[in-house]
């Protein structure tokens, strides 16, 4: 196999899926993967096998994607942009379940007005803000119950998420974020029933809440997606063991500055991407913690540094004589700090099957 590649442990991601169908069944609550870390037809395949029902996107080229795939029950988690809105209509017309999501009085105008012009009635969502991370209406903000009433027969319920989690690494503070998330959401679908008006749907998630939620009372569905991969940063956050990653990046050894203890490697940041997101966790994994090519962990040696098509591998301590234990040649494994950004470098996954075969999945790019 030429490197760097991305390898897909398929065991590990199973397991994965079926983790947090469970988490979701023994909740109470239905299942909607969000498909913006893998992209990929063989994985969401796998979720619905499982038992999700229906999906999140990030992209319309996603929901166009999957919709051509058979899946119909779509929901676009991004405030829809109205020079958009020709788009949503095509999918819709040809028979796609298609939900939009704003926060704003004008995005709701825009949605409303393109409708009442194409004689279609959207379904729609209000995000919530239920943390500050991001974007949404507070639930107890009166702009709510203003753009619920604009939305009048389009509006379907309400969703949240709650990226403030991704800050947290103790299970009592998940617990918190998550009884947060859920109480909040719950909070907003509540006061739109207390109007006079429908909110059929209550939607929360993010894998660390999902993974640490202790009841999602009033919670209709819960959406997660890096679960399936998993990462270094959930590994940090806690929800997950280094040894539940599934996606890893195959490189090479290509040169060592042995007088600096660095090992050379052709994967850089176009292929693990620039996200450092344990940097500002309490463990630093630089670019990657490397792995041999089996996939077992080589304590201390992180990819320190990244330049575009080249890497550099150290260990912590130093001490280490690189050249003759990685000699040019040598095969490695790193694993991401995050796998949605990591998995975007490339255009396939080598999945490594149960067997040891490896299948080649596509995977979508672009918006």
């Amino acid at each position: 196999m030429d490197t760097p590649a991305a390898l897909l442990d398929s065991v590990k991601m199973q397991r994965n899926i079926q983790r947090m169908q469970q988490r979701a069944d023994s909740l109470g609550v239905h299942l909607r993967p969000h498909v913006k870390t893998h992209k990929c037809a063989e994985v969401v395949a796998a979720q619905i096998a499982a038992g999700a029902r229906g999906i999140t996107v990030s992209t319309l080229k996603e929901a166009e994607y999957f919709f051509e795939l058979g899946i119909q029950d779509i929901l676009y988690a991004v405030a829809m942009a109205p020079h958009k809105l020709p788009q949503a209509l095509a999918l819709r017309r040809r028979g796609c379940a298609l939900t939009l999501i704003t926060d704003s009085l004008a995005g709701a105008r825009a949605i409303v007005d393109f409708g009442a012009a194409q004689g279609e009635t959207f379904a729609v969502m209000i995000e919530i803000d239920c943390d500050g991370h991001r974007s949404g209406v507070k639930p107890q903000d009166a702009l709510l119950l203003d753009i619920a009433q604009l939305l009048g027969d389009s509006l379907v319920g309400v969703l949240t998420h709650a990226g403030e989690s991704y800050g947290l690494d103790t299970p009592e503070a998940l617990q918190a974020i998550a009884e947060q998330e859920r109480a909040r959401c719950v909070e907003a679908a509540q006061r739109i029933r207390a109007a006079g008006m429908a909110c059929d749907q209550v939607s929360v998630g993010s894998t660390p809440t999902a993974l640490s939620a202790v009841s999602l009372e009033g919670v209709t569905e819960l959406r997660a997606g890096v679960y399936a991969f998993f990462d270094l940063v959930m590994h940090n956050i806690g929800v997950c063991r280094t040894e539940e990653l599934a996606l890893s990046v195959l490189t090479t050894v290509i040169g060592h500055q042995a007088e600096k203890g660095w090992i050379i490697t052709d994967a850089g940041w176009m292929a693990m991407s620039r996200d450092r997101g344990t940097q500002a966790q309490k463990r630093d994994f630089g670019y990657g913690q490397v792995c041999n090519e089996h996939g077992e962990l080589i304590d201390g040696l992180l990819l320190s540094s990244a330049n575009q098509e080249h890497g550099v591998a150290r260990f912590e301590a130093g001490g280490v004589d690189v050249v003759t234990q990685f000699p040019l040649g040598t095969r490695l494994r790193i694993l991401p700090n995050h796998a949605c950004a990591t998995g975007a470098q490339f255009g396939n996954y080598n999945a490594v099957l149960h067997n040891g075969e490896v299948q080649r999945w596509e995977r979508l790019r672009g918006w």
